[in-house]
This record gives C-alpha cells, structure tokens and sequence, in this order.
C-alpha cells in the first residue's frame, strides 16, 4: 500500500518498488515538475541551425522594445493595447520587422514564447496596407495568406488570435479542420476570406473537393514544424506547397530542427532571416521535478496519492497512448477526481468541452498525449506529470513548456 503520511516515505517506498520492477524487468518512471513562483516561461531553441542570418537572444537588447517601436498601423496597436499588450516577446521583435519588409522568416522558439503574434501581426498589416484607400473587398475573394497548423486546437487557437489582433480592419479569416462537419467552414471560405487557417487533412480534402482555391496566395507560414513531421504530415506539406504561387512570403516556425525540417525549410524558404530564440533560464532553472520509480500496476494509486499530497490545483498528465489517456480518466474519476481526458480520437466538441472544463478550473486534471496537447497554451498550471516518459528529451521540455 501507499502511505499517506507525506512525500519523503512516498520517495522511498518508490525506490522499494525500483528494485522489485528491476527484478521483474519491469522499470517504470513517473516524473512531476511543479513550476516555481515567479517563474516566466522563455522560449527555448533546440538544436538551432549552424549558420543564421540573425540569432537573437532574450536578453537587454530586446528588453525596451515596444510594440509602438515596431512600425505596427494604428488598428493593430489599438487591439493590442486593448488586450494589455505593450512590450513584444523576442521572438516577436526579432521576428515582425524582417516579414513586414517582405523577408521570409525561419524562427526557431518554443511553444509560448508568442509565436502566432509574430507572424499573425505582419500578415494582417501587409493585407491592410495593400487595399486601396475605400477599396470595398469583394464577396467571395480568395485567401491570401495560409496558415499551416498540426492540430485542430491550435489551427483554432491561432484563428482566435487573427481575430484579436485583426478585430479593427476589415481582413476576415476562415479556420478549418477535421473532426466536424465541411459545410460551415466552405460556406466561410466561399463568402470570401483573407485568411486560411486549416490543418493540413482537411485543406487537402478541400482542395480535392475543388472547393478552395491556393491561387492567390501571397503569404504562407508553418507554425509547429517539428510536430508536422511527428503526425507525418511533411508530405502532405510538400503537396501543398506546390499548388502555392512561387512569388509568396514564407515564414517557419519549430521548436526544434531536426534534419527533416531543415531540409523542409530550405526547400521551401528564400534567403531567410532565421531567429533563434534563446532561453533566458533552462527548465531546471524554473521548474521543481521529482523522478518517482514505480512499478507499472501501481502507476495510478501513485497519481491518487500525488493529487491529494502535493496539493496540486490545476494537472496536465501526459500519456503515450489514446486508450491510456481515456483508461487514466476513467481510474481518477472513480476516485472522486475531475478529469478529462484530449486526444486525436475525441470529436472536436468533446476536446472543446474538455478544455473549456479544465481552463475554467472545473476539472482540475487534464490528461493529454503529446499530439493533441502540442501547441496549447494554458495558463496556470501548477503541475505537469508524465505518467509516461517521452521517447525524446525535447518532448519532455515542450510538456512543460507548453503549460
């Protein structure tokens, strides 16, 4: 059994339990950060290129910058002043004045650091500048700009921030992807948008359907490359890329660059400025973690146990399987803890409902694989458990990172 008298005899009982798994060829890990107080996530680069155009980094030289320094147009400052934003993130200020000036743009950051405001706030100003004075935009106009996103919550994250920022012009966007019904998203896209925000299997459907057209594309960005090639979709990338206009501005964005990615950006980019954010702590710097080894039938009863010892108020746990996910939900519940669980098999409304329930602070634990939780950005968190360890060690810091 698992005591109930604090962490310091629950930290030996699992080094007990090391030694029994170790016997049976059964050895399991259960790690839990907690982040510190007063800890401010940075971005975090991994494995950056050999050779840039422009590394930046978190430090002074960005620290004064403001967004008014920026040349940002009068709407775009009004809605970020409304939404409380006035000093731009680093990856933000290195990365907004080369794509207003038409660059394509490599940025290499990790999830939270503002990456959808770096590019987001250049292609609305782009988009705006270039209408004539009184132009009425016509019904039924094709996009513009296309974004690229892994999953179906962060395609509709990055929509939400379109909107935000865009909310003073009259550029309009449309997101798309699977797990709901085509028809109110075509219906968007024929009453003429700006903007394409999609995941990629659904464009493709649409495309294949001819019921969206890429020809008049002039700006197209990659956000979560990395994560891209994890859910296998750099093919699907490399289709869409070719029925794209060869005169356009491209900007990629990944947390890591593996040499798939690379490979992908020089393809697809031309004489980028590449901006490499550097952190300005590692995570050890800014996150308690504890290694518990447990054996496998007893993963659970540890979480129980954690949940009710270490006073934890808002979880993410983070699971290698969709079953296990549901399988983990399910055992919590049963023991009187709310939980929910998202993952690629869960229908949109359910994953809506789920985070909805867990931002609200109504489910207190939100059990997630890596694919369904890369790219989300929640406030608060005051744990992160991975019930299952990452087969990367970037994979482990972006868990953390990303809540």
């Amino acid at each position: 059994m698992i005591p109930s008298d604090g962490t310091a005899e629950l930290t030996r009982l699992r080094l007990n339990d090391k030694t029994a798994a170790h016997a049976a060829g059964e050895r399991y890990f259960v790690t839990v950060s907690t982040s510190r107080p007063g800890s401010t996530p940075p971005g975090k680069p991994s494995n950056p290129p050999a050779a840039s155009t422009m590394n930046t980094t978190t430090g002074s030289s960005t620290d004064s910058t403001a967004f008014t320094d920026l040349a940002l147009i009068p709407p775009i400052l009004e809605a970020l002043r409304a939404d409380g934003y006035e000093r731009p993130t680093p990856i933000q200020a290195q990365s907004i004045p080369p794509a207003l000036a038409k660059r394509d743009v490599l940025g290499i950051a990790q999830t939270g650091t503002g990456k959808t405001a770096a590019f987001a706030l250049p292609i609305i100003q782009r988009l705006v500048t270039e209408l004539r004075p009184g132009m009425k935009l016509p019904v039924g106009r094709k996009p513009k700009a296309l974004v690229l996103a892994p999953t179906r919550e962060l395609a509709a994250q990055i929509a939400e921030s379109f909107a935000s920022y865009g909310r003073h012009t009259p550029v309009r966007f449309a997101v798309i992807f699977g797990g709901v019904g085509q028809g109110p998203q075509v219906r968007a896209i024929q009453q003429g948008i700006d903007i394409l925000v999609a995941t990629p299997g659904r464009l493709i459907d649409l495309l294949q359907q001819r019921l969206v057209s890429l020809d008049e594309i002039s700006f197209f960005v990659l956000d979560e490359a990395d994560r891209m090639l994890d859910m296998g979709f750099i093919e699907p990338i490399r289709r869409i890329s070719a029925l794209l206009p060869r005169q356009r501005q491209t900007m990629l964005y990944s947390a890591t660059m593996p040499k798939e990615i690379r490979h992908l950006a020089d393809n697809l980019l031309r004489d980028p400025v590449t901006v490499t954010v550097t952190p300005v702590s590692s995570a050890v710097d800014r996150i308690d973690q504890k290694l518990f080894f447990v054996l496998k039938a007893q993963k659970t009863q540890l979480m129980i146990h954690l949940f009710h010892t270490l006073e934890m108020e808002r979880v993410v746990i983070f699971t290698k399987t969709k079953h296990g996910a549901d399988r983990l939900t399910r055992k919590l519940k049963a023991a009187g803890i709310g939980s929910e669980a998202i993952h690629g098999n869960k229908a949109q409304n359910q994953r809506v409902r789920a985070l909805d329930a867990f931002r609200s602070g109504r489910s207190p634990v939100l059990v997630a694989t890596d694919v369904a939780a890369r790219g989300l950005d929640i406030d608060d968190v005051t744990h992160v458990i991975n019930y299952d360890l990452p087969m990367e060690p970037e994979a482990a810091t972006s868990r953390s990172d990303s809540c």
